[in-house]
């Protein structure tokens, strides 16, 4: 799973500002170009165990002993993703309390100079490049799958009441890697001025893909910076559910927006210092013209005052 791009990556988790416990978990491997979010289904403990599972089982298929052995890169994901998936099904069907359990989840593998990723559910994959946010994966939910034909506006889906429902998951049925309708595969190239971010649907549901876009826009080098400003985004819109958001940036990607520069004391102090230092000369042309122009105005409607005066008086004495 060699890549020949380098990267930057980030990530930042929250229970957001309505749940008791997060569900979400991620996984970084930057050694090898793993990246992965995980949004837990269940409730109680049972979501915080199937995401948990999920991120042991694909660490130990992609890292293990066999990990780089048999297939290509897509068919390894695929291998990673039914393990967790088999290893889900079989924790809850032997405890009551877990039966039913199931996640959410974008995984996706640096192969050379292209991102091979691996999804399931309505966590999402997004590229940015060249100023412009692009959602790679499809949503495996009613309400998804009508935002992606068309029929639902990004803001309808967003409010939509049903927009957490999932007919694709991890962990409730038995299945084989290569199963139809099961684990969804995209393929593209990554060129190392783009970026990707990997999220669950607590950020998604929460800021539209042009804010999203601005936020990441911002990046100056610190993909950590990025992600736990996004995930604060999300919380200022209501933090409805987990928030987890894992950024990785090309080499060469650069945020357009300027970065914000938080003013302190000592930044107003200098910048009054400087401003009174220069009242003379060229370096402050704009306060010497206000200073001449309001004296100039006194003078001339001080001699229009004088002239009408004058005039007032030569009336009377007529």
């Amino acid at each position: 799973m060699a890549a020949a791009v380098e990267w930057r990556s980030g990530a930042s988790t929250d229970t957001g500002m309505l749940r008791a416990s997060n569900e979400d978990r991620f996984w970084i491997d930057d050694q090898n170009g793993i990246f992965l979010v995980v949004d837990g289904v269940g409730g109680h403990a049972a979501g915080e165990i199937a995401a948990e599972t999920a991120v042991e089982v694909i660490r130990q298929e992609l890292q293990g002993p066999d990990g780089d052995a048999g297939g290509s890169a897509e068919q390894r994901v695929r291998r990673a993703i039914a393990a967790a998936n088999n290893q889900i099904y079989a924790i809850a069907r032997d405890s009551d309390d877990l039966r039913g359990m199931a996640c959410v989840l974008t995984l996706a593998v640096m192969d050379s100079s292209e991102l091979v990723i691996g999804h399931v559910g309505d966590s999402r994959l997004y590229l940015i490049w060249n100023g412009s946010i692009r959602k790679l994966t499809s949503d495996h939910s009613p309400v998804g799958q009508g935002e992606d034909a068309g029929e639902l506006t990004e803001e309808e889906a967003m409010l939509h009441p049903r927009r957490h429902e999932v007919f694709r998951d991890v962990g409730t049925h038995l299945h084989d890697a290569e199963d139809d309708g099961f684990i969804e595969i995209r393929r593209c190239h990554f060129k190392p001025e783009a970026a990707f971010l990997l999220c669950s649907d607590g950020l998604s549901d929460a800021l539209p893909s042009s804010g999203i876009r601005d936020i990441i826009e911002r990046y100056q080098g610190d993909a950590g910076e990025i992600a736990r400003a996004l995930v604060e985004a999300a919380n200022e819109a209501g933090g409805q559910d987990n928030i987890t958001a894992v950024l990785v940036a090309g080499s060469e990607f650069r945020g357009r927006a300027q970065p914000r520069r938080w003013r302190t004391i000592e930044d107003t102090r200098a910048r009054h210092a400087t401003t009174r230092m220069r009242t003379t000369g060229d370096a402050a042309p704009g306060p010497v013209r206000r200073y001449f122009g309001g004296r100039l105005a006194f003078l001339f409607y001080g001699l229009v005052l004088g002239i009408l005066i004058g005039a007032a008086l030569h009336v009377l004495r007529g």
